[in-house]
């Protein structure tokens, strides 16, 4: 008999990046966690979680501007 080795099957870019809105909402269901941490990488985990609090920073930062600049 020969021994299968297993190869973790990668998340895509869209399922790493669903991963974390969903990460930085507060909302996951057990079995999606569950995918989630047999397909992503920590690198992959990582790299989105910074580049999504990078754009939610500039969000953030931009409606308050647009917020003030209104008030005036």
């Amino acid at each position: 008999m020969q021994g299968k080795v297993k190869t973790k099957e990668k998340a895509s870019m869209l399922q790493v990046i669903k991963m974390v809105l969903w990460t930085m909402i507060g909302i996951r269901a057990q079995k999606g966690y569950e995918d989630d941490v047999a397909k992503i990488t920590p690198k992959q985990a990582i790299i989105a979680g910074v580049i999504g609090a990078i754009i939610f920073v500039l969000a953030v930062l931009t409606l308050v501007n647009l917020a003030i600049s209104n008030l005036s």
